[in-house]
Protein backbone atom coordinates (compact mmCIF):
# COMPACT_ATOMS: atom_id res chain seq x y z
CA UNK A 1 0.00 0.00 0.00
CA UNK A 2 1.55 3.33 -1.06
CA UNK A 3 2.03 5.85 1.61
CA UNK A 4 3.21 8.87 2.30
CA UNK A 5 4.86 9.21 6.11
CA UNK A 6 4.90 12.34 7.76
CA UNK A 7 7.08 12.78 11.00
CA UNK A 8 5.95 15.72 13.43
CA UNK A 9 2.70 14.73 12.00
CA UNK A 10 0.37 16.12 15.34
CA UNK A 11 0.46 19.77 14.38
CA UNK A 12 1.69 22.67 12.14
CA UNK A 13 3.51 21.98 8.97
CA UNK A 14 3.39 18.09 9.63
CA UNK A 15 -0.29 18.54 10.16
CA UNK A 16 -0.84 20.79 7.55
CA UNK A 17 1.30 18.34 5.06
CA UNK A 18 -1.30 15.39 6.10
CA UNK A 19 -4.20 17.20 5.49
CA UNK A 20 -3.00 18.33 2.08
CA UNK A 21 -1.94 15.02 1.03
CA UNK A 22 -5.55 13.12 2.73
CA UNK A 23 -7.32 15.56 0.46
CA UNK A 24 -5.29 14.35 -2.50
CA UNK A 25 -6.76 10.85 -2.18
CA UNK A 26 -3.07 9.82 -0.30
CA UNK A 27 -2.85 7.21 2.37
CA UNK A 28 -0.61 8.48 5.43
CA UNK A 29 0.60 7.31 8.22
CA UNK A 30 1.38 10.04 11.07
CA UNK A 31 4.35 9.89 13.39
CA UNK A 32 4.58 12.21 16.66
CA UNK A 33 4.93 11.68 20.44
CA UNK A 34 1.19 12.76 20.92
CA UNK A 35 -1.05 9.48 20.76
CA UNK A 36 -4.71 11.47 21.48
CA UNK A 37 -3.43 14.10 18.85
CA UNK A 38 -2.58 11.71 16.51
CA UNK A 39 -6.48 9.43 16.97
CA UNK A 40 -8.10 12.21 16.77
CA UNK A 41 -7.17 13.50 13.15
CA UNK A 42 -6.13 10.19 11.74
CA UNK A 43 -10.04 9.41 12.34
CA UNK A 44 -10.72 12.93 11.00
CA UNK A 45 -8.56 12.44 7.59
CA UNK A 46 -9.63 9.04 7.33
CA UNK A 47 -13.79 9.67 7.97
CA UNK A 48 -13.65 13.08 5.16
CA UNK A 49 -11.15 11.82 2.52
CA UNK A 50 -11.86 7.92 2.29
CA UNK A 51 -7.82 7.28 2.69
CA UNK A 52 -6.43 5.06 4.65
CA UNK A 53 -5.02 7.24 7.77
CA UNK A 54 -2.51 5.31 10.60
CA UNK A 55 -0.18 6.40 12.78
CA UNK A 56 2.23 5.86 15.24
CA UNK A 57 2.96 7.21 18.56
CA UNK A 58 7.20 7.72 19.61
CA UNK A 59 10.26 10.14 20.21
CA UNK A 60 12.10 10.19 17.22
CA UNK A 61 14.83 11.12 19.34
CA UNK A 62 15.37 8.46 21.05
CA UNK A 63 18.21 6.43 19.37
CA UNK A 64 16.27 3.03 18.59
CA UNK A 65 13.35 5.15 17.32
CA UNK A 66 14.15 5.57 13.63
CA UNK A 67 14.69 1.33 13.23
CA UNK A 68 11.95 0.60 14.77
CA UNK A 69 9.72 3.26 12.49
CA UNK A 70 10.97 1.33 9.22
CA UNK A 71 10.55 -2.06 11.04
CA UNK A 72 6.47 -1.17 11.61
CA UNK A 73 5.74 0.06 8.08
CA UNK A 74 7.26 -3.49 7.06
CA UNK A 75 5.34 -5.50 9.45
CA UNK A 76 1.95 -3.21 8.28
CA UNK A 77 3.43 -3.91 4.81
CA UNK A 78 3.16 -0.20 4.10
CA UNK A 79 5.21 1.33 0.97
CA UNK A 80 6.74 4.51 2.05
CA UNK A 81 7.06 6.47 -1.83
CA UNK A 82 7.55 9.68 -0.03
CA UNK A 83 8.48 10.82 3.49
CA UNK A 84 8.63 13.98 5.01
CA UNK A 85 11.01 14.54 7.82
CA UNK A 86 9.35 17.49 9.36
CA UNK A 87 10.03 16.26 13.49
CA UNK A 88 11.94 18.70 15.08
CA UNK A 89 12.48 21.38 17.79
CA UNK A 90 14.66 24.35 19.24
CA UNK A 91 15.84 26.24 21.38
CA UNK A 92 16.83 30.19 22.07
CA UNK A 93 19.41 32.05 24.51
CA UNK A 94 23.03 32.38 25.41
CA UNK A 95 24.35 28.81 24.36
CA UNK A 96 26.73 28.80 27.59
CA UNK A 97 23.00 28.79 28.85
CA UNK A 98 20.81 26.29 27.66
CA UNK A 99 20.78 23.10 28.93
CA UNK A 100 23.33 20.87 27.09
CA UNK A 101 21.40 17.66 27.49
CA UNK A 102 18.36 19.19 25.64
CA UNK A 103 20.94 21.10 22.74
CA UNK A 104 21.92 17.57 22.04
CA UNK A 105 18.68 16.25 22.12
CA UNK A 106 17.42 18.90 19.74
CA UNK A 107 20.46 17.55 17.50
CA UNK A 108 19.49 13.78 17.58
CA UNK A 109 15.94 14.77 16.48
CA UNK A 110 16.84 17.42 13.89
CA UNK A 111 20.07 15.61 12.16
CA UNK A 112 20.63 11.92 13.76
CA UNK A 113 16.79 10.91 13.50
CA UNK A 114 16.24 12.50 9.92
CA UNK A 115 19.41 11.26 8.72
CA UNK A 116 18.68 7.22 10.12
CA UNK A 117 15.35 7.38 8.63
CA UNK A 118 16.76 9.06 5.00
CA UNK A 119 18.96 6.48 4.83
CA UNK A 120 16.11 3.19 5.69
CA UNK A 121 13.64 4.80 3.20
CA UNK A 122 15.71 5.78 0.57
CA UNK A 123 17.68 2.25 -0.23
CA UNK A 124 13.75 0.67 -1.21
CA UNK A 125 13.37 4.01 -3.03
CA UNK A 126 16.03 3.51 -5.18
CA UNK A 127 15.31 0.01 -5.56
CA UNK A 128 12.02 0.92 -6.84
CA UNK A 129 13.45 3.72 -8.83
CA UNK A 130 10.74 5.76 -7.58
CA UNK A 131 10.13 8.01 -4.13
CA UNK A 132 9.93 11.69 -2.57
CA UNK A 133 11.96 12.49 0.62
CA UNK A 134 11.09 16.24 1.45
CA UNK A 135 13.68 17.42 4.53
CA UNK A 136 12.02 20.51 6.42
CA UNK A 137 15.34 22.66 6.92
CA UNK A 138 14.52 26.32 7.41
CA UNK A 139 15.62 29.93 6.45
CA UNK A 140 17.85 29.95 9.85
CA UNK A 141 20.32 27.12 7.54
CA UNK A 142 21.45 29.89 5.49
CA UNK A 143 23.68 31.63 7.79
CA UNK A 144 24.84 31.94 11.19
CA UNK A 145 21.75 32.67 13.88
CA UNK A 146 23.15 34.17 17.46
CA UNK A 147 20.75 32.83 20.48
CA UNK A 148 19.62 30.07 18.22
CA UNK A 149 23.52 28.29 17.24
CA UNK A 150 22.37 25.03 17.60
CA UNK A 151 18.68 25.03 15.69
CA UNK A 152 20.18 27.10 13.37
CA UNK A 153 23.26 24.83 12.41
CA UNK A 154 21.07 21.47 12.76
CA UNK A 155 19.06 23.16 9.88
CA UNK A 156 21.99 24.03 7.74
CA UNK A 157 22.92 20.70 7.94
CA UNK A 158 19.20 19.48 6.49
CA UNK A 159 20.01 22.13 3.40
CA UNK A 160 23.19 20.68 3.02
CA UNK A 161 22.50 17.20 3.04
CA UNK A 162 19.35 16.93 1.46
CA UNK A 163 20.90 19.16 -1.75
CA UNK A 164 23.59 16.42 -2.18
CA UNK A 165 21.37 13.76 -1.87
CA UNK A 166 18.90 15.56 -4.39
CA UNK A 167 22.12 14.83 -6.90
CA UNK A 168 22.79 11.55 -6.14
CA UNK A 169 19.49 10.19 -6.60
CA UNK A 170 18.10 12.07 -9.53
CA UNK A 171 19.43 9.07 -11.92
CA UNK A 172 17.72 7.06 -9.26
CA UNK A 173 14.25 8.23 -9.79
CA UNK A 174 13.93 9.66 -6.57
CA UNK A 175 13.79 13.42 -5.47
CA UNK A 176 15.14 14.76 -2.15
CA UNK A 177 14.20 18.02 -1.28
CA UNK A 178 15.12 20.56 1.45
CA UNK A 179 11.73 22.65 2.59
CA UNK A 180 13.05 25.86 4.09
CA UNK A 181 10.74 28.06 5.77
CA UNK A 182 10.80 31.29 7.51
CA UNK A 183 8.88 32.11 10.70
CA UNK A 184 5.66 30.28 10.59
CA UNK A 185 2.43 30.31 12.69
CA UNK A 186 3.19 27.30 15.10
CA UNK A 187 3.60 27.14 18.45
CA UNK A 188 7.42 27.82 18.36
CA UNK A 189 7.40 30.81 20.28
CA UNK A 190 4.24 30.51 21.67
CA UNK A 191 6.12 27.57 23.80
CA UNK A 192 8.51 29.59 24.42
CA UNK A 193 6.68 32.45 25.56
CA UNK A 194 8.92 35.10 23.64
CA UNK A 195 8.07 37.79 20.62
CA UNK A 196 8.72 36.46 17.17
CA UNK A 197 11.64 38.35 15.72
CA UNK A 198 11.03 41.98 14.63
CA UNK A 199 10.13 42.77 10.56
CA UNK A 200 9.98 39.21 9.71
CA UNK A 201 6.68 38.00 7.89
CA UNK A 202 4.58 35.18 8.96
CA UNK A 203 3.16 32.49 6.73
CA UNK A 204 0.47 29.79 7.49
CA UNK A 205 1.71 25.68 7.89
CA UNK A 206 -0.97 25.75 4.60
CA UNK A 207 1.59 28.43 2.79
CA UNK A 208 4.52 26.48 3.48
CA UNK A 209 2.57 22.99 2.01
CA UNK A 210 1.63 25.13 -1.06
CA UNK A 211 5.47 25.97 -1.12
CA UNK A 212 6.78 22.37 -0.95
CA UNK A 213 4.51 21.02 -3.62
CA UNK A 214 5.27 23.98 -6.05
CA UNK A 215 8.99 22.85 -5.47
CA UNK A 216 8.39 19.38 -5.91
CA UNK A 217 6.46 20.08 -9.25
CA UNK A 218 9.78 21.90 -10.20
CA UNK A 219 11.77 19.30 -9.28
CA UNK A 220 13.67 21.75 -7.06
CA UNK A 221 16.66 21.13 -4.94
CA UNK A 222 15.69 23.65 -2.46
CA UNK A 223 12.86 25.74 -1.94
CA UNK A 224 12.30 28.77 0.35
CA UNK A 225 8.66 29.16 0.88
CA UNK A 226 7.93 33.29 1.15
CA UNK A 227 9.44 35.69 -1.26
CA UNK A 228 10.54 38.09 1.57
CA UNK A 229 12.17 35.18 3.08
CA UNK A 230 14.05 34.77 -0.13
CA UNK A 231 14.88 38.35 -1.29
CA UNK A 232 16.23 38.60 3.12
CA UNK A 233 19.03 35.27 1.88
CA UNK A 234 20.02 36.73 -1.79
CA UNK A 235 21.17 39.55 0.09
CA UNK A 236 23.10 38.01 2.70
CA UNK A 237 24.90 36.26 -0.17
CA UNK A 238 26.14 40.09 -0.91
CA UNK A 239 27.84 40.69 2.53
CA UNK A 240 30.75 38.55 5.05
CA UNK A 241 28.65 36.31 7.36
CA UNK A 242 30.65 37.76 10.04
CA UNK A 243 28.20 40.84 9.02
CA UNK A 244 25.31 38.83 9.27
CA UNK A 245 26.03 37.18 12.31
CA UNK A 246 26.59 40.50 13.65
CA UNK A 247 23.23 42.17 12.45
CA UNK A 248 20.93 39.43 13.61
CA UNK A 249 23.09 39.39 16.76
CA UNK A 250 21.98 42.73 17.13
CA UNK A 251 18.56 42.23 16.25
CA UNK A 252 18.04 39.12 18.33
CA UNK A 253 19.74 40.08 21.45
CA UNK A 254 17.00 42.37 22.77
CA UNK A 255 14.20 39.19 21.84
CA UNK A 256 16.54 36.05 23.28
CA UNK A 257 19.61 37.53 24.70
CA UNK A 258 18.12 37.45 28.41
CA UNK A 259 16.57 33.95 28.11
CA UNK A 260 17.38 30.38 27.89
CA UNK A 261 14.21 28.42 26.62
CA UNK A 262 13.03 25.27 24.92
CA UNK A 263 11.08 26.13 21.94
CA UNK A 264 8.12 23.71 20.38
CA UNK A 265 6.93 20.11 21.45
CA UNK A 266 9.05 17.67 19.13
CA UNK A 267 6.84 18.11 16.62
CA UNK A 268 7.30 20.84 14.46
CA UNK A 269 9.99 23.77 15.10
CA UNK A 270 10.70 27.39 13.72
CA UNK A 271 11.73 28.00 10.09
Amino acid sequence: MNTTLITGASSGIGEAFARRFAALGRNVLLVARSEDKLVSLCNELGRINSIRAQYVAMDLSQPESPARLFAETEKRGLVIDMLINNAGFGSMGEFTGLDLARELEMINLNVKALVDLTYRFLLPMRSRKEGTIINVASTAGFQPVPFMASYAATKAFVLSFSEALWEENRSHGVHVMALCPGVTETNFFLAAQVKKPPMRATQTPEDVVDTALRGLARSKSHIVSGWTNLLMIEAERLVPRSFVARMAGRVLRPYFGDVNKETGDKTDALA
